[in-house]
C-alpha cells in the first residue's frame, strides 16, 4: 500500500460570490488566505449508567466552522464580498455565502452555506489583514465539480445529496 499524503493545496475552498445579472453564485477560489482551519465542533450527549463502570458518549450534532484570515488584496472578488459584509455590517441572510471544499484530484466537493462572521482587522504591521469565522448555516451536500480555467472558478455538475 502506497503512502501518498494529500497536500494542503490539493484541498481548496471556493466561495460563492453573488452573481450580477443572473440568479445564483460564481464560485471563486479563495486566494490570499493565510488561515482556513476547519473545526467540526461536535455536540455530545454523555451519561453514566449506574450498572456500568464507564461513561458513554454519543455525537448528537455538529456546528462546523472555518476560522479565516487573509491579507487584503484589492480587486479580488472573494475578498471584496467579505469586506462588503464586514464594512456594511450586513446581517442575517445578507451575510450567508456557500463554500465548497474541493478535492481537486477527485473532482468532488462538499457544499454548505456559511454565515460570514467578521472579527478583527489590521493586526499585522506589514500588510493589512482581516480575520473571522465562517459558521455553518445549512445542510451539507456532496457535489461533483469541474473547472475550465485551472481551478480559478468551478462549475457544479452533479448533485449527489447529503
Amino acid at each position: 500500500m502506497a503512502n501518498n499524503p494529500v497536500l494542503r493545496h490539493e484541498k481548496v475552498l471556493f466561495y460563492g460570490v453573488p452573481s450580477t445579472g443572473t440568479a445564483g453564485y460564481v464560485y471563486r477560489r479563495m486566494k490570499y488566505f493565510t488561515e482556513l482551519e476547519h473545526s467540526k465542533n461536535p455536540e455530545e450527549y454523555e451519561r453514566k449508567y449506574v450498572d456500568e463502570p464507564n461513561k458513554r458518549t454519543d455525537v448528537t450534532g455538529f456546528s462546523p466552522e472555518y476560522s479565516y484570515g487573509f491579507d487584503y488584496h484589492k480587486g479580488d472578488d472573494v475578498i471584496d464580498d467579505i469586506l462588503k459584509i464586514t464594512n456594511k455590517e450586513l446581517l442575517g441572510s445578507l451575510a450567508v455565502r456557500p463554500l465548497l471544499l474541493v478535492d481537486i484530484a477527485a473532482g468532488t466537493a462538499l457544499l454548505r452555506d456559511y454565515s460570514v462572521i467578521p472579527d478583527s482587522e489590521g493586526d499585522d504591521e506589514n500588510v493589512y489583514t482581516y480575520s473571522g469565522t465562517f459558521k455553518a448555516c445549512g445542510e451539507l451536500s456532496e457535489v461533483q465539480v469541474t473547472s475550465a480555467d485551472d481551478w480559478k472558478t468551478i462549475n457544479i455538475s452533479i448533485e449527489n445529496g447529503g
